[in-house]
C-alpha cells in the first residue's frame, strides 16, 4: 500500500459565477464598472468587472472594447497573499454550465492571472473582446453574459507534514490620512504663503506643496523667474474653479467631487489643459481618460483639438477612431461647431484625420 501524500502547501479554492445582465446596453459605457466582494482563504477579494474597457495591447482573438476584470485584496492589514484567478466565458444549457458556446469553433481558453497581492493594489485581466463574446455565442438569450471565475489562494505552509499554526492576531495600522490633512490645510489656508489671483478671485496656497508636485511651480516659486519673490501671482487664461480643482488634486491626489456629469466632463477639459500647463502628468492622464469616456458626436472634434494641443497621443487616436467608426459618425461630427473650431485652430489634427479617412477609403477600395 502506498504512503499517503504529505501536503507541502495548503490552498483554498472557490469557483464563482458572475453575471452581467443587459449586456448589450453596456457597449458604449466604457466608464461603467460593477463589482462584488467574495471571501476565499480567509481574505476578502474585490472583483470589478468593466464590460467595455479600452484594450491597450494586442490580441490574437479580436480587437475593440474588452471585458476586463480587476482583482484587489481588500482585507485589512499589510500581509501579502499569493493567489491565482482563472476566468472564462461560459454558457448555461439546461441549467448546466458549458464551456463551449453554440457557435464557437472551439472552447474558450481560460485567462489566468497569478500574482502576489498586497492590500489595495489591483491586478487587471483582459478576458475577451466584446466582439468575440458576441460572435461566438457567449451572450445568453436573455441578453446576459456569464463569467466563471476560479480563485485559488495559497495558505500558510504546513511544517513537517502538519498544519501550520494560525498567524498571531495583529492590529492593522489605520489607512494613511495624509491626503485628508493636506486637503484640510488647503481649505483652512493655515500657513499659506502665496496668493494667486485667478479671474479676479484670490486663492491661497503653500509654496512647498506646489513646488513638490509641479515642476512648473518649482521653477516659478524657487527658481530664477520673477514670481520667486512675489506674494501674489496672477493666473491668466484659466477659470477660478479649474485652478481650485488643480490645487485640490495637487494637495490630495484626487479630483473634487462633481454633482453633475456634464459639469464633470466640462471640468475634465479645463483640468487637462491646466495639468499640461503645470506639468502634473498623472492628472493629465486621468483627465484624458475622462474626456475619452465622454466622447460623442457633439464632443469628438473638440476632444481631438484638445488632444492635439496638449500632446495626448492616445486620446487623439481614440477620437479619430470614433469619428471614422462609420460614415454617419463622420458626417455628424463634421456638422458640429467643434469641427469648425478644429479647422480653424488645429490644422495639423485635421490633416491627420483626413489622412486617416483617405487610408481607410483606400483599404476599403482594395
Amino acid at each position: 500500500m502506498e504512503n499517503a501524500a504529505i501536503n507541502l502547501t495548503q490552498a483554498a479554492r472557490r469557483v464563482q459565477l458572475l453575471r452581467i445582465n443587459g449586456y448589450s446596453a453596456t457597449a458604449n459605457r466604457q466608464s461603467l464598472v460593477t463589482s462584488c466582494t467574495i471571501a476565499v482563504g480567509g481574505y476578502d477579494w474585490l472583483i470589478e468587472v468593466f464590460p467595455a474597457a479600452y484594450y491597450h495591447g494586442t490580441s490574437s482573438r479580436n480587437s475593440g472594447p474588452y471585458i476586463k476584470l480587476r482583482f484587489t485584496l481588500s482585507s485589512d492589514g499589510e500581509r501579502t497573499v499569493s493567489a491565482t484567478f482563472r476566468c472564462r466565458l461560459v454558457v448555461v444549457d439546461d441549467h448546466q454550465i458549458n464551456q463551449t458556446a453554440p457557435s464557437a469553433s472551439s472552447s474558450f481558453k481560460e485567462v489566468i492571472v497569478t500574482s502576489i497581492f498586497s492590500n489595495g493594489q489591483p491586478k487587471d485581466m483582459f478576458l475577451a473582446s466584446r466582439s468575440y463574446a458576441s460572435d461566438h455565442g457567449f451572450v445568453q438569450p436573455d441578453d446576459s453574459l456569464l463569467i466563471e471565475c476560479a480563485i485559488t489562494v495559497l495558505l500558510e505552509a504546513p511544517v513537517n507534514g502538519t498544519s501550520a499554526a494560525p498567524p498571531p492576531t495583529s492590529v492593522p495600522a489605520p489607512l494613511s490620512d495624509l491626503q485628508k490633512h493636506l486637503g484640510e490645510m488647503l481649505t483652512s489656508k493655515n500657513g499659506a504663503d502665496i496668493t494667486f489671483l485667478v479671474s479676479g478671485e484670490p486663492v491661497a496656497a503653500h509654496r512647498c506643496v506646489l513646488a513638490a508636485r509641479s515642476p512648473v511651480f518649482m521653477a516659478e516659486l524657487f527658481g530664477d523667474m520673477k514670481e520667486k519673490d512675489s506674494q501674489s501671482i496672477e493666473i491668466k487664461d484659466m477659470e477660478a474653479a479649474v485652478f481650485r480643482a488643480l490645487l485640490h488634486f495637487i494637495y490630495t491626489d484626487t479630483l473634487p467631487e462633481q454633482d453633475d456629469d456634464v459639469k464633470a466632463e466640462t471640468m475634465a477639459y479645463g483640468l487637462l489643459e491646466a495639468a499640461d500647463r503645470y506639468g502634473v502628468e498623472r492628472l493629465k492622464l486621468i483627465c484624458a481618460e475622462k474626456v475619452h469616456a465622454g466622447i460623442s458626436v457633439d464632443t469628438a472634434a473638440m476632444a481631438l483639438a484638445l488632444a492635439e494641443r496638449h500632446g495626448c497621443t492616445k486620446l487623439k487616436a481614440r477620437c479619430i477612431e470614433f469619428i471614422l467608426a462609420s460614415q454617419e459618425n463622420f458626417h455628424a461630427v463634421a456638422a458640429t461647431e467643434g469641427y469648425k473650431l478644429l479647422m480653424d485652430s488645429c490644422p495639423s489634427a485635421l490633416n491627420d484625420l483626413l489622412v486617416a479617412v483617405f487610408l481607410r477609403y483606400k483599404l476599403t477600395a482594395l
